[in-house]
Parts: C-alpha cells; sequence; structure tokens
C-alpha cells in the first residue's frame, strides 16, 4: 500500500509520504482527533484486497510548528502491518 525510502518516525509511527500510497488505498473518513503537539489529525479507511479498515490511517495535514515533520505524509495503525519489501 505504501512503499518509500523517506519515512519519519514520530512516536513509534512511521509517516510516509502521501504521494507513496498507492491509489485507491485511502478513503477519507469523518474521524477527527487532537494532538497537543502534533495538532488536529484527519483519518482514512484503508482499502486492502477489497477490505476495508476504518480509520486505519492518519495525517496532519496543517500540523502545529513541532510536528512540521509530517506534513504531507501518513500514517497506518493498528491491523496494519509494517514490512520491509
Amino acid at each position: 500500500m505504501a512503499a518509500s525510502g523517506d519515512v519519519v518516525m514520530v512516536e513509534g509511527n512511521a509517516y510516509f509520504l502521501m504521494s507513496s500510497v498507492r491509489p485507491g488505498t485511502l478513503t477519507s473518513s469523518s474521524t477527527r482527533s487532537v494532538c497537543p503537539w502534533k495538532g488536529v489529525a484527519r483519518y482514512y479507511t484503508l482499502t486492502v484486497d477489497g477490505a476495508q479498515l476504518p480509520d486505519a490511517a492518519w495525517s496532519y495535514p496543517h500540523p502545529l510548528p513541532f510536528a512540521r515533520r509530517v506534513k504531507g505524509r501518513v500514517a497506518f495503525g493498528g491491523a496494519v502491518e509494517d514490512r520491509p519489501r
């Protein structure tokens, strides 16, 4: 679903460039959350092999200054496995 040599690690989560995510894999969700130092997170439903994983990915479209490294990036969590290619 995503492959990149340019990954930013923050709090144990790998943030991939949005452009490295396979097209059609992410669908915007209405879920939002707030991190006191990163800002407002936007969530996505991840679709893999026809299976949908609601809110399995998130990004910070307008991160706060301390989290500017994650701008334009997306992280995957929960049931999503991170493995090398």
